[in-house]
């Protein structure tokens, strides 16, 4: 870890486009940094695209990055993530792509280039060493699910 103190992880980025900005935190201690779209695209109500970022990551073994919906663009406009969040994985080396959609039932969106279109978070994570057992333990929520404490 290095950079800006002891919570900075440093990734490596390449630009595939190089006319597209860095990735950036827009203030000190967010947890995710804005990435910007690399091509202009028209979303209509209801639709989907793929939408480049013109960059690529080498995200350190023992962390994921995830791709997030930006609030702003979800409240004002119904523009969020299909699979949200994205994950990276570490060893992903390939451009950055994001599957924008415009759920706004009327208003068509248009994502122009250099637009800020989601945020990218880094985690930790952990690979897990799968037990077969007989039996689980039992706990309290036992096995619970969908809607199972709603009363």
């Amino acid at each position: 870890m290095t950079g800006r103190g002891s919570l900075s992880l440093e990734v490596a980025f390449v630009k595939v486009d190089p006319g597209v900005g860095v990735p950036e935190y827009a203030h000190t201690g967010d947890a995710g940094c804005d990435l910007t779209s690399c091509i202009d695209v028209v979303l209509e109500p209801g639709s989907r695209a793929l939408v480049p970022t013109g960059i690529a990551i080498s995200i350190p073994p023992g962390y994921a990055g995830f791709v997030q919906p930006r609030s702003g663009l979800a409240v004002r406009h119904g523009i969020s993530i299909v699979n949200t969040p994205g994950l990276i994985d570490s060893r992903y080396r390939g451009e950055i792509k994001v599957v924008l959609i415009n759920l706004d039932p009327g208003e068509t969106f248009h994502v122009r280039r250099g637009d800020k279109i989601c945020q990218l978070v880094f985690q930790k994570v952990e690979q897990a060493d799968f037990v077969q057992v007989d039996s689980l333990d039992d706990t309290e929520r036992g096995s619970g699910g969908f809607g199972s404490t709603d009363t």
